[in-house]
């Protein structure tokens, strides 16, 4: 056996404190220890013009925020060593969060908030009990909370503002956070989430402005605005007051929709010489189709759920729906049953939190298909199956 000499005895060995700390973590909070920092995007733009004016965008998150809330989709199950316990007071605190709120729609605030700003916060208040339990759940709005970074690299503390008045929300005595910070991976910041919406928002501004366009046009009659040509002789000009008066009766007698077609009267020198676009400058509805999908694309929704013509990337609307639920709602929920686990779990002891989704009606084909192959599958026994098919012992 070999013997090891240690620099400073054995005492020195044993007192040693356990580090468990990212050696890089410190280096990213150098440069803002104990101040708040304010979420990258503009977060008021985003959710006027992307979630209030654009209706794809709003559709894309109503969607996924919806599907992946409602309770009778995919709710949170929690497990207790392994075992489904609907009783445990983790459940119940999941299923009615807090007196204002049941528990989809507390989560459909949560993925609402993901896909407007990338970042969502729960709050965690109460302990009547005295256990250290958290006894209500409440969603913060992500605009009015900004991270305080920590000296260790993480967040210290939550400041939550509203009409100038703020409150510092920091953490336990303990370490653990009142605060889950819930966020989408951001390349180029430590603190907060990308959205998808910010992704789209090119996609966005395209499809608002094309909207605005054609309603413009159609207030013109559909068509643009002619040219309206003063044939006088010998240099003559209209005087101010003439060209003030022709301005006004063209836009007060023939602009708009309900003037459309009406015969305009001209006086002697005067002519109308009519404008028109080209079909091919009149093709704006091709472009706005492609914002439309580029939004889709950003938010993960099949353009064919949205009605979006020009896709034909599923073969049926079934196929798109089942994409739809395995490719964008699904990783979702998994990411925040596995964030409430981490989060919780310091407070409800050997409790896990998983994504119930077995009532998901989209899936089951493909889980109809699976325990076909499983039940003609007899080289398998009764457990084996269980287990590939996600179900317990």
């Amino acid at each position: 056996m070999v013997s090891i000499r240690w620099p400073f005895g054995q005492a020195g060995r044993t007192g040693a404190p356990e580090g468990k700390e990212s050696r890089a973590g410190g280096v990213i909070a150098l440069s803002g220890v104990g101040r708040p920092r304010w979420t990258p995007n503009d977060y008021a733009s985003l959710a006027r013009e992307g979630y209030q004016k654009n209706a794809v965008a709003y559709r894309c998150i109503r969607m996924i925020a919806e599907a992946a809330a409602a309770a009778a989709a995919a709710p949170f199950a929690v497990f207790v060593d392994g075992v489904r316990d609907e009783s445990h007071p983790l459940a119940k605190l999941i299923r009615r969060p807090n007196p204002e709120q049941s528990g989809a729609e507390l989560m459909e605030a949560v993925y609402g908030a993901l896909q407007v700003s990338g970042n969502a916060y729960v709050e965690a208040t109460g302990d009547a009990d005295g256990d250290g339990a958290p006894d209500e759940l409440w969603a913060l709005r992500s605009d009015r909370v900004k991270v305080v970074p920590g000296r260790s690299g993480w967040p210290e503390a939550w400041d939550y503002s509203v009409d100038g008045r703020s409150v510092r929300i920091g953490r336990a005595a303990d370490g653990w956070a009142p605060v889950m910070h819930l966020k989408l991976w951001h390349p180029l910041d430590d603190w907060y989430g990308l959205s998808p919406l910010e992704a789209a928002a090119q996609g966005v501004d395209a499809h608002n402005a094309a909207g605005a366009w054609n309603k413009a046009l159609l207030d013109n009659a559909a068509r643009p605005s002619g040219a309206l040509v003063y044939g006088a002789r010998n240099g003559e000009r209209l005087t101010d007051g003439q060209f003030e008066a022709l301005k006004d009766q063209l836009s007060n007698a023939y602009a708009g929709a309900t003037n459309a077609g009406r015969p305009i009267l001209l006086e002697g020198g005067m002519d109308w010489k009519p404008l028109s676009l080209t079909p091919a400058e009149m093709d704006f509805t091709a472009g706005k189709h492609a914002a439309a999908r580029e939004i889709a694309l950003a938010f993960g929704v099949p353009p064919q759920l949205l009605g979006i013509p020009g896709d034909a990337t599923y073969a049926n609307y079934r196929e798109a729906n089942a994409a739809f639920w395995r490719q964008t709602v699904i990783p979702l929920v998994r990411k925040a049953a596995g964030a409430m686990t981490g989060w919780l779990g310091e407070r409800f002891a050997r409790c896990e939190i998983r994504a119930d989704l077995d009532a998901v009606s989209a899936l089951q084909p493909e889980r109809d298909a699976l325990w076909a192959r499983l039940e003609a599958a007899s080289f398998l026994t009764d457990e084996e199956r269980r287990r590939m098919a996600g179900l317990g012992a």
